[in-house]
């Protein structure tokens, strides 16, 4: 088997309200649409080119209480970026605390996600 022939090419997120959550993801990540939205969903694409696509798929389901699948939004500025996408629309889930590296929170559909504390980092490297 070659090497570089797997690789992650979208993360997708199910939702009912796809207007609203490509409003927020946008507005979280920097993501821009890779394509038109459609219907029943969009593809948002990092417009640097390092990050996988986020795709958002319309569904009649909701969240699930237990889920298994989530992101992790690095950060080396966590307070202000948990601050920033509560404004955006998130709810604090699980606040950071004493001895923990990360806070998770929901989109505005309830989806967890967790922003980790990677003070001293930048783009998943350390500096």
């Amino acid at each position: 088997m070659e090497s570089g022939s797997l690789w992650i090419g979208s993360i997708v997120v199910d939702c009912s309200d796809l207007p609203r959550m490509q409003e927020f993801w946008q507005a979280a990540l920097g993501y821009v649409p890779r394509d038109p939205p459609e219907e029943d969903g969009v593809v948002l694409k990092d417009p640097q080119g390092r990050g996988p696509n986020l795709s958002l798929n319309r569904t009649a389901g909701g969240p699930l209480e237990d889920y298994r699948v989530h992101l992790d939004l690095y950060s080396s500025h966590p307070t202000r970026e948990v601050e920033r996408l509560v404004a955006l629309g998130a709810t604090v889930l699980r606040p950071a605390t004493e001895g923990s590296d990360f806070a998770t929170l929901g989109d505005p559909e309830g989806n967890p996600f967790d922003v980790i504390d990677k003070r001293g980092w930048s783009f998943g490297q350390r500096v």
